[in-house]
């Protein structure tokens, strides 16, 4: 994790920081630090104390469930639209799940002291930070009915919407063995169903990079899990920007 060396992107970019009405803001701008992060960065370990809230903008973070035996799978993604350290909001200073860079990029990082007492405020910083929890519990759920019920296909379709949604572009740099682990499933899975994806000319996969090439048809190859995390992030999110 490094200070950018170039000019940082706009930390309003980051929807919860651009809900915040202007006393709060007045408040956390001066303390929010900008920060570049690497891809495969661990920005938080599952059992440890949070030292700082982390609110992507252009970055994607992967929150990642591990087993004893070493094998992960993604439990939710975190872009410009949330932030990681949520649990420290919940009462446990401890995370539940590790936080793991999926796309390099920009963030901005607030020391968990800060967060706290901003929160502690029990304002319309702590409205933002609870309808984003709400949002977040209802991609963690249809997430783990989706892992259990629908194919690879329409897993690793809704997983490339999830980066899109999260992304300034269409493409997309992600490895199959990265999707693998992501979706922990097996590679030769992801690969039969990235290769029938390219195949209907939905994307175009080129050595760790994915462009996708109509994200309508996509839609149309993923299951209902998407549009109802979607339609959760879309029904929460504008009330948000009008506290």
């Amino acid at each position: 994790m490094n200070t950018a060396s170039l000019p940082p992107s706009n930390p309003r970019t980051n929807e919860l920081l651009a809900a915040m009405p202007a006393e709060a803001w007045a408040r956390l701008q001066p303390q929010l630090e900008p920060i570049t992060v690497r891809h495969g960065e661990v920005l938080c370990q599952s059992s440890m104390p949070a030292t700082h809230v982390v609110f992507p903008t252009t970055a994607i973070v992967s929150l990642l469930h591990t087993t004893r035996e070493g094998a992960s799978a993604e439990i939710a993604v975190v872009g410009c639209d949330g932030v990681v350290g949520i649990s420290l909001f919940m009462g446990g200073n401890f995370m539940t799940s590790e936080a793991v860079v999926s796309s390099a990029g920009d963030a901005w990082r607030l020391n968990a002291h800060a967060a706290m007492a901003e929160f502690a405020l029990a304002g319309p910083v702590q409205n933002i930070v609870l309808r984003y929890t709400q949002s977040l519990i209802e991609h963690v759920s249809q997430l783990a009915a989706c892992n259990r019920h629908h194919s690879i296909a329409q897993q690793l379709s809704g997983r490339l919407l999830r980066g899109l949604d999260r992304s300034a572009s269409d493409e997309l740099f992600m490895t199959q063995e990265m999707l693998a682990n992501l979706l922990g499933v097996r590679r030769e899975g992801v690969t039969a169903a990235a290769v029938k994806l390219q195949h209907a000319g939905v994307i175009r996969y080129r050595r760790g990079r994915i462009d996708v090439l109509d994200r309508e048809r996509l839609e149309q190859h993923a299951c209902e899990c998407y549009a109802a995390t979607r339609k959760t992030h879309d029904r929460l999110m504008p009330a948000m920007a009008a506290l």
